[in-house]
Parts: structure tokens; C-alpha cells; sequence
């Protein structure tokens, strides 16, 4: 491997960037794909990046027959995260059931009653306000961020530092109707329809849930489709149980 592609390689490892290493097994050339974008041994073959994405989004390296012959995927994806806005009943069940599935889980909660040790076992907490403590936390491309607490002091300024990140999920509890005024407020701390689209809200997929666990289950299939497969799909005019 050269020099410069292993240089490279570690440095965007390092950084929490999520790599891609193409190797043209014929050839026996490489490239290096770090958060999309081809940053040695470009341009590629439009083939050859969607197997890189895909490898990517799997979180599995793969061996596949592209253009330019068998081509091997390695990747080297950061953690899964998960900040959870909100130690509520719902992050009591969205936190276990989010570390079964490889996420390293954050709940927020300035709420020192909320969020203790007794709540919420073998969870790392943090009672800073939101703001600061997504902020300290640092979101990258493998973080979710789910805010759960129908509270405007808590949930917005969440919101807000979320969407200036590149998370590559972000989420709200409450009704449309609630979601609506939400989005009021961020609008009015300057952010656009686009980076307002990337917040799912209402939270989770229609299941019909109901318990708190069945809408964790319905956040986490949600974050687990964006995650894996690069999108959501939303029902018009659906309603949380929760208002």
C-alpha cells in the first residue's frame, strides 16, 4: 500500500470519517473513498461508487465483479451513536434496544430526576443542556440524534445543533400538529425547507405503535432503514399516539 493512501487511510480513520478502501484486485491498484467523495485514485467508475456506498451503508466489506474487474470494498466505518434527547420512558426502551444493534448510546437530560443511573443502567448519561452537550459529544456521520421530550427548551436547541451536523438521522416525538410548531421555531433560527426536511418527526415508522417500547421499536426500525438503505419513507398525515 503506498504511503500516501495509508497516510491518508488512518488520518480519516482517526477523524471518526467513514473510509472505503477499493482495491482492483487485477490490476492491483486503490483508491480511497472517505465520506463519498474519491480522494486518491479518482474519478471512478459510476459502478464501482455505488458498491462502495453499499459496502458502506452494510458495514461490510465485500468482494464484487464491477467494470474494472473483481474489485475488493474494505471498509472502516466509525461507531454507531445514538443521542437520545430525553430520559424518558420511550429512551428507557430506545437505549437497550439500540445497544443490541451496535449503537453506543448518549441519553441527554439536564433533568437530574430523569436521568440517573437507577433510570437508565450501562447507559452513559450526560445532564448538560442539549445544546452543549451534542455540541461537546461532536455528530458525525454515523450518529443519530432523537429528541423525546415534547419540551421546547430541551428538544430545539438539539434540533438545531443537529441539523447544522452531517447526522445521518434526526428525529422528533410529537403529533404533526406539535412537529408543525417545531418547525416554526426552527425556521425562525434560520434554518431552510431542505435541512428542516431531514428531521423525521413524526418519530418512527407507522407500525401503530402505541407502549413506549413499540414506538422505540418504531424509531429504531426508522433509524435502522435510513441507515442501511439511504432513505425514509413517510405516510402523509400521520399521527404519534403521543401528542
Amino acid at each position: 500500500m503506498r504511503l500516501e493512501l495509508l497516510e491518508r487511510l488512518t488520518a480519516a480513520c482517526r477523524a471518526k470519517r467513514a473510509v472505503c478502501l477499493v482495491r482492483f484486485l487485477e490490476s492491483q491498484e486503490a483508491a480511497l473513498v472517505v465520506d463519498g467523495e474519491v480522494v486518491i485514485g479518482g474519478p471512478l467508475p459510476e459502478d464501482v461508487r455505488e458498491a462502495a456506498d453499499r459496502a458502506l451503508r452494510l458495514d461490510r466489506s465485500l468482494t464484487v465483479e464491477t467494470s474494472r474487474g473483481r474489485t475488493f470494498f474494505e471498509v472502516f466505518n466509525p461507531p454507531l451513536r445514538l443521542v437520545i434527547v430525553g430520559a424518558v420512558h420511550i429512551a428507557q426502551a430506545l437505549a437497550p434496544m439500540a445497544a443490541m444493534t451496535g449503537y453506543r448510546v448518549v441519553v441527554v437530560d439536564p433533568r437530574r430526576a430523569f436521568a440517573s443511573a437507577d433510570r437508565f443502567p450501562d447507559v452513559a448519561l450526560s445532564t448538560d443542556w442539549p445544546d452543549e452537550a451534542l455540541t461537546q459529544l461532536g455528530l458525525d456521520r454515523r450518529t443519530a440524534v432523537v429528541t423525546l421530550t415534547h419540551d421546547p427548551k430541551l428538544d430545539d436547541p438539539a434540533l438545531d445543533v443537529a441539523l447544522r451536523s452531517p447526522a445521518f438521522y434526526i428525529a422528533a416525538l410529537g403529533s404533526s400538529r406539535t412537529h408543525a410548531k417545531r418547525l416554526e421555531r426552527l425556521r425562525a433560527l434560520g434554518h431552510d425547507e431542505a435541512a428542516l426536511a431531514r428531521i423525521h418527526g413524526p418519530a418512527g415508522l407507522d407500525i401503530g405503535a402505541v407502549s413506549p417500547a413499540e414506538i422505540a421499536l418504531s424509531i429504531l426500525a426508522e433509524m435502522t432503514m435510513v441507515l442501511r438503505k439511504g432513505y425514509s419513507f413517510r405516510r402523509p398525515g400521520r399521527e404519534e399516539a403521543c401528542a
